[in-house]
């Protein structure tokens, strides 16, 4: 079991890095406009999705944006890229999200049943970014004990908190 009885498991985490001076210079945009861009999950999460496939599972990406996943790993394994940002991080399904749009638990728990799990990077700290697997089941875990709230929107603090608590432990 992972978590509160953790067993010892071999989980990626890391760092993606880049370095801002080159990006700038070949935007032809100034460093602090590169920070301020790629610091926003619309933007990077595109870059991040393609580095997370290629440098660190050694799979590709999802057939299609609309697939249910965003990864696949050498062994067909199927994962969602998620970035923390200031504003927190949700793990429920894309289409759970945004204006008119609202929670469905057994859409949730479907998504877990499908996925291998999450690579979880917090994009605030660009132009070092760290990453995280979560396996799906930890994530279950965590729904199921009350610790991704009532629509698995959390907190930066929060996820940071859990994540430590799966890698420190």
């Amino acid at each position: 079991m992972i978590g509160e009885n953790v067993m010892t498991i071999d989980l990626k985490h890391g760092f993606l890095k880049w370095d801002t001076k080159e990006l700038a210079s070949a935007l032809k945009i100034t460093e602090k406009d590169v920070i301020d861009y790629l610091r926003d999950g619309r933007r990077v999460s595109f870059i991040i999705e393609r580095r997370l496939a290629w440098e660190v599972i050694g799979g590709k990406l999802a057939v299609s944006e609309g697939a249910g996943y965003d990864l696949i790993d050498k062994n067909g394994g199927k994962w969602e890229v998620r970035s923390i940002s200031n504003s927190g991080i949700y793990f429920c399904p894309s289409c759970q999200v945004g204006s008119g749009r609202s929670f469905e638990e057994h859409g949730f728990i479907q998504k877990l049943n499908e996925i291998c799990g999450y690579f979880v990077s917090d994009i605030t700290q660009f132009p070092r970014i760290p990453y995280w697997e979560i396996p799906a089941d930890v994530v279950k875990r965590w729904w199921d004990s009350g610790k991704l709230g009532k629509n698995t929107k959390i907190s930066r603090k929060r996820a940071l908190k859990l994540l430590s608590s799966l890698y420190n432990s």
